[in-house]
């Protein structure tokens, strides 16, 4: 690989490197790379970010991954430590499923740290998935995941940075259970989480059977009991499981954040009591036609529970096993926008999107007073693009539905509707004419091993959502290249993953039905991008 010159005629050199670089040979040991000269690292370098800016999709102030393949790309080890947001994510390359590592010191802008964890020679881990970060009884920070192969391990570091972690010698702390055993039969050494109660360790253990585990001292754990004392009547047991917890308090209430792999994320509010969490509620945060998924919070110095989530990506195929297919553009992985949970005066759910983002604003555009007729759509001229933010205050109460088409083309070709249905008290994406692609498939479920059943095609995503009496909607919609993020009345959220083609398919239209809509006011405005390319 040291003379490019035998790759010119290839016009995507980036990603054959990656796919060298990221062969899953099992000659290569530890963290071994390709060998290149520094001219050659340059060259490819420079090749791979002109690969990436031409990339009409890659977002531009979201979290995404540097370089190469990000499936899964799960936040991780999100934590608060020493004036930085440090965030892990799961990445993949020549080692397998590793950490990356980032920080920042405004939720916006991040500085690439070298990789956290991956599956050295001698460990018994054969890849690193899902996992937290907690402070220690001895004020260090422990990593606690899973190791693939091996069961649920951890890992501390002390350092200002968090750069240097070592692995305990007694990984894993419970071994994954062998079939058939009685172990198995309560538990799963699966995704876990961990936290410090009372001078106690506690740690959740996700999965179909999710378990608690507890330890006096970091490497010495044993099993509880099952984790929940009960479930709500609409979590679909047969198929949905428990992975990728967060477990913390909020308000008044504890909440259970995870995931089931068929559905994606979702959150439970109860109560903590004997060693068991009692849930009263449990509300998605994503739905059928959505990617929402693997969620991660943390608590910042201002007491704010801040949340992101791995967006999946429907542009190829979803795989975690085959690790040595390039991404077309050299990269994949997606997060949302870091959002804030809170519970209301009534102990509802709150999700927000952090106060930074206003930082990004630029190039305001204003719409006062406008009246939307009812079954007339009206495109805003002076308000468009691919990497937005729109706030608006809208009185709904003559007609039954407000809606927005985002990302559309002159005449409709492409376009995302966005429909708000006060009569029918939900939100409604349909993507069906997002994109002229039709490689592009979106299905229903996230992830669909846990069924034997067929993963039926999407074309839209509809969230509960309902407005109280005399309340006007308001809305705050973040589009980036092929994100869009839907926040309404502090109350709820979707997410949604489209990919139009056209170079003008940027177009912002209103409409409404069952009556006319009235906008208060609206404003837009241009995003500046936060990411390097």
């Amino acid at each position: 690989m040291k003379n490019l010159n035998l790759y010119k005629s290839l016009k995507l050199l980036p990603a054959l490197l990656f796919l060298i670089g990221c062969s899953n040979n099992n000659e290569k040991e530890g963290n071994e790379f390709v060998v290149m000269s520094t001219p050659d690292m340059i060259a490819a370098q420079r090749q791979l970010r002109d690969l990436q800016l031409s990339d009409p999709h890659r977002p531009t102030y979201h979290f995404v991954n540097p370089e190469g393949r990000g499936m899964p790309f799960d936040p991780n080890g999100a934590i608060y430590w020493k004036g930085r947001y440090h965030l892990f994510y799961i990445f993949q390359d020549h080692n397998g499923h590793s950490w990356g590592h980032a920080s920042s010191r405004d939720l916006l802008h991040w500085r690439f740290h070298p990789t956290a964890l991956f599956p050295d020679k001698n460990d018994p881990d054969r890849g690193i998935f899902s996992g937290n970060a907690f402070i220690t009884k001895n004020g260090e920070v422990a990593i606690l995941y899973h190791g693939v192969k091996a069961g649920n391990c951890i890992a501390l570091s002390s350092d200002d940075d968090l750069n240097n972690w070592t692995k305990l010698e007694s990984n894993p702390i419970i071994p994954i259970p062998e079939e058939g055993s009685p172990e198995e039969k309560l538990y799963s050494s699966w995704d876990p989480h961990g936290w410090v109660e009372n001078g106690d360790y506690y740690a959740i253990f996700g999965g179909k059977k999710p378990s608690l585990f507890k330890a006096s001292t970091i490497d010495n754990w044993e099993y509880v009991g099952p984790l929940l004392a009960s479930n709500m009547p609409d979590v679909d047991e047969a198929i949905e499981d428990l992975s990728c917890p967060d477990f913390f308090t909020l308000g008044n209430k504890h909440a259970l954040l995870s995931i089931s792999h068929s559905h994606g994320a979702r959150i439970y509010l109860g109560k903590w009591e004997n060693n068991q969490f009692h849930p009263e509620s449990h509300q998605r945060m994503n739905w059928l036609g959505g990617t929402n998924f693997a969620p991660e919070t943390l608590i910042d110095s201002k007491g704010r529970r801040i949340m992101w989530a791995w967006v999946l990506d429907r542009r190829e195929r979803l795989h975690i096993q085959d690790l040595q297919e390039a991404p077309p553009y050299g990269w994949s992985g997606t997060m949302t926008v870091p959002r804030v949970l809170s519970l209301s005066s009534d102990g509802s759910l709150l999700i927000q999107p952090i106060e930074e983002l206003k930082e990004l604003r630029t190039n305001l555009r204003t719409v006062e007073k406008m009246t939307v007729k009812e079954n007339i759509s009206s495109r805003l001229e002076d308000i468009g693009g691919a990497t937005l933010e729109i706030k608006a205050e809208i009185d709904m109460s003559m007609a039954s539905t407000f809606g927005m088409k985002v990302l559309a083309s002159p005449n409709g070709e492409e376009e995302t509707i966005i429909k708000f249905n006060r009569e029918e008290n939900n939100i409604t994406v349909d993507f069906s004419r997002s994109s002229l692609d039709t490689s592009i498939k979106h299905y229903q479920r996230t992830m669909n091993f846990m069924t034997s059943e067929p993963n039926p095609i999407a074309t839209y995503q509809v969230a509960p959502f309902s407005l109280k009496k005399k309340e006007k909607l308001e809305i705050q919609i973040f589009i980036d290249k092929s994100i869009i993020e839907i926040f309404a009345n502090g109350r709820q959220c979707v997410t949604q993953r489209v990919y139009p083609t056209r170079s003008d398919s940027q177009g912002i239209e209103v409409f409404s039905t069952g009556g006319s809509s009235y906008i208060n006011n609206l404003k837009a405005w241009d995003m500046s991008p936060t990411n390097q390319w």
